[in-house]
């Protein structure tokens, strides 16, 4: 198909689904109320005056690639002080978390839907003079207008599974077309750097990845250890960032143990599903019912306990004795293994780690994961595991040093991004 026509059916099709997007996240409001905060900017219309040129625009989707970019936002302003930023993200939670990197005379927006309209409206509005997406972020839309107004974007932290090389190859005049419009990419790994090349992007090279840069929360790892004086000796295990249909298969699992049961904690990945998980797990003590002190009476009598709330993961690791990664227990590639290991959490893996393959098996040679079958064997290992402190100590400080000896990606990131931009005058 010549690139022109599947652009221009691509734009055709976005413009077709745009009342769709904009009811669904109306919907989605009901339970996440950002989503309908500023709902115009999905569309690209803003209220007030145009805010001049200038910015530094990054794009993060989600609550993850907002995280990860806050060692990167910190590398750069320390290279450019007087750094002007423009956040954009397409989820609530990302949204939500990205207010708290922004500083005086930062700004903050929806990413447009990916139409012609919005996004010409988007570049038209900020003028920024350099955009860097975070990860996968590749729109065809986007990448055309941005080109059209001149505006050089660049992908950092960028990562590439051969699920999705197959699916962009399976539509070249559109993703492929996308990937080479992009100036140049900061890979995660290696083998990402290979299937971004053969997704056609230019300029490829091997900077690490950001999310070994991201150091616990202190007052959170305080809070755990506070908290871990109120367990006593029945051991905690944490499913951590768990996908749907999971949550079945591990309670299923962990009924099957013989007694005494460890205390388990399930900490669903998307906050809309909590009451959905809830009603999976009789007796549940939800952490959104505790108080600042922590699980109360009630809570410390349940063997089941649900994490209902937002950004408190390094709570959770440094919480548990062992925790299972969720996504890794269905095809779904499993969600990001490294913060567990900069918490000093040992961890537990499925099958399906496509999506960090080079993390896993870096933790798995470290010595800070094992991986099993499925969450059967997941769950008796970890039963297994809390009545071997020593074995599960060596895991925990394995995983420690293993967070510990590949971080720098911010500083290499924010060294070859700054030289890249124009200086604002």
């Amino acid at each position: 198909m010549p690139k022109a026509l599947a652009l221009g059916l691509w734009g055709w099709a976005m413009r077709l689904a745009t009342p769709i997007l904009l009811l669904r996240w109306w919907r989605r409001g009901r339970v996440e109320p950002g989503y309908r905060q500023a709902l115009s900017e999905r569309l690209a219309w803003y209220s007030g005056p145009a805010p001049g040129a200038g910015w530094l625009w990054l794009h993060a989707v989600s609550l993850g690639e907002t995280r990860a970019a806050a060692p990167l936002i910190a590398a750069l302003r320390e290279r450019e002080p007087g750094l002007r930023l423009l956040l954009t993200h397409t989820t609530a939670t990302g949204r939500a978390a990205g207010a708290e990197l922004l500083r005086a005379g930062d700004a903050q927006a929806w990413l447009p839907l990916d139409t012609p309209g919005a996004t010409r409206r988007f570049f038209a509005h900020w003028q920024p003079r350099q955009g860097v997406l975070m990860e996968t972020e590749a729109w065809p839309q986007l990448l055309a207008a941005a080109q059209a107004a001149g505006v050089p974007v660049d992908l950092a932290n960028a990562r590439l599974s051969e699920r999705s090389l197959r699916k962009g190859e399976r539509a070249p005049a559109l993703l492929g077309v996308a990937a080479a419009r992009l100036r140049a990419v900061l890979a995660q790994t290696e083998a990402d750097a290979q299937r971004l090349r053969r997704m056609g992007c230019p300029q490829v090279e091997v900077v690490g990845n950001l999310k070994y840069d991201l150091a616990p929360n202190p007052a959170l790892l305080a809070l755990a250890g506070q908290w871990r004086a109120l367990l006593g000796e029945q051991g905690l295990v944490l499913a951590a960032s768990t996908r749907e249909g999971e949550e079945a298969l591990l309670l299923a699992a962990w009924q099957q143990l013989p007694a005494p049961r460890p205390r388990l904690l399930i900490v669903p990945r998307h906050p809309q599903r909590f009451d959905e998980v809830a009603a999976l797990m009789p007796g549940v003590a939800r952490r959104s019912r505790w108080g600042p002190s922590g699980p109360d009476a009630q809570a410390l009598s349940s063997p089941l306990w649900l994490g209902d709330s937002m950004r408190e993961m390094a709570l959770y690791y440094a919480l548990a004795d062992v925790a299972l990664l969720g996504g890794s227990f269905e095809a779904l590639g499993g969600q990001n293994l490294i913060e567990a290991a900069a918490c000093g959490c040992p961890l537990l893996m499925g099958p399906s780690t496509f999506n960090f393959a080079e993390a896993a098996e870096l933790s798995l040679a470290a010595g800070a994961a094992r991986r099993v079958a499925d969450a059967q064997e997941a769950l008796r290992l970890a039963q297994q595991l809390l009545n071997e402190k020593a074995a599960l100590g060596q895991m925990a400080r394995a995983a420690a040093e293993f967070a510990g000896a590949h971080r720098g990606a911010a500083a290499r990131m924010a060294e070859r991004l700054i030289p890249r931009c124009d200086r604002p005058a």
